[in-house]
């Protein structure tokens, strides 16, 4: 629906190719209409896709929820059983696969009697092929869990949870269809499926990918002076700054006039040392913006727009998101006790996949989820 304002705007810029958001909804719509075959309507049928990072990758996404399936991103770089696990654990019923991927998972396909396509695998679509009405109340994605104390569970959001994390960080982060944002993260993990590539298209802005992370690559992108909005998580920025102090003066004082430029940038997914917050102030200009979250809940705190980004915090509630320290036993805390972090709101995800139990234990009586993670709440709040 946000697409539809921005027909002729580009989305995607890929492979050296620019594609606008009209070439994008008719593609994913093409897509929609091979995963249907016959069928009306997936049902919430689980697509597991290994696809790389693109337009490929975005029009596989929107055509598996266009035609109402459940999209089971998978890690392009998992060795094959463990995308057997996530395959069979998802219940997946169709594979989709980048061409260099199919002799890779046609085996497994083949004994598990997976439908297997590759993004080439597409005719155009006819003018009578009926999209089906998707309410947002419906199972869209599965993500994995990074299974570092047990096996990955498959977390499960709705449309109504993906619609809710998006439009909160559009507003908080002032995105607009004038923004230019780059991906170069994996994109099985929320912080690149959601807060950089569903946002700027949300927004109607540009999305460029580069697939494989390169300092020089990335500065060389810089210097065309289009970019305005960067996220990375800390270890980039720790390469970042290694590679501009390995330049000429000249050279650095170039980069750090593109770089201060630039609207917004972001670091997430793992705590920012101070230290290269501030090394990457002095470098950039700009004070990295701080946020928390995770596969179950997107975003729920960030440090502000305008206004102090504090080092070492990770901010305040986002709008919508209710966030309390708890005790061990679910009893609300002062703020200046450790506690754990619990968040409610439209964004908590709906379950963990045919785990049940594990989906009651995650969650307080009245609804709070349990992150696990600690924190502490300084006098600013």
């Amino acid at each position: 629906a946000q697409a539809e304002k921005h027909l002729e705007k580009t989305a995607i810029i890929s492979d050296g190719n620019h594609y606008t958001y009209s070439q994008l909804l008719y593609a994913s719509k093409a897509f929609a209409s091979t995963l249907l075959d016959t069928n009306m309507d997936l049902n919430e049928a689980r697509v597991a896709y290994m696809v790389n990072p693109g337009f490929d990758y975005v029009r596989v996404q929107w055509g598996i929820w266009r035609a109402g399936g459940v999209a089971v991103p998978l890690c392009l770089t998992y060795p094959l059983p463990s995308l057997r696990y996530t395959i069979e654990n998802s219940g997946s019923s169709i594979v989709v696969v980048s061409p260099e991927f199919e002799d890779l998972l046609k085996p497994l396909c083949a004994e598990l009697g997976l439908c297997l396509l590759t993004t080439d695998d597409c005719p155009l679509p006819t003018d009578n092929c009926p999209l089906p009405t998707v309410s947002d109340s419906r199972r869209a994605m599965m993500l994995y869990t990074s299974g570092t104390t047990n096996l990955p569970k498959g977390v499960v959001s709705t449309h109504a949870n993906l619609n809710a994390q998006i439009s909160t960080l559009i507003d908080a982060w002032r995105w607009t269809s004038a923004d230019y944002s780059i991906c170069i993260l994996p994109l099985h993990h929320i912080h690149g499926v959601i807060n950089i590539v569903s946002c700027s298209l949300w927004a109607g802005a540009t999305c460029q990918f580069l697939p494989s992370f390169s300092a020089e690559a990335l500065f060389d992108i810089f210097k065309k002076g289009k970019l305005n909005v960067f996220m990375a998580v800390p270890t980039i920025y720790f390469k970042l700054i290694a590679y501009w102090e390995s330049l000429a003066d000249m050279n650095q004082k170039e980069m750090t006039r593109i770089m201060s430029k630039f609207r917004l940038m972001i670091s997430g997914s793992a705590a920012l040392p101070v230290s290269v917050m501030e090394r990457w102030k002095t470098i950039s200009e700009h004070s990295l913006l701080e946020r928390y979250g995770m596969t179950e809940i997107g975003m729920a705190l960030s440090n502000p727009y305008d206004g102090p980004r504090v080092p070492g915090h990770v901010g305040y509630p986002l709008p919508g998101v209710q966030v309390r320290l708890a005790d061990e036993q679910d009893n609300v805390i002062p703020g200046t006790e450790i506690g754990e972090i619990q968040v409610k709101g439209p964004n908590v995800f709906n379950e963990y996949w045919q785990k049940p139990e594990s989906t009651a234990e995650s969650f307080t009586k009245d609804g709070f989820f349990k992150t696990g993670d600690i924190a502490t709440m300084d006098e600013l709040g």
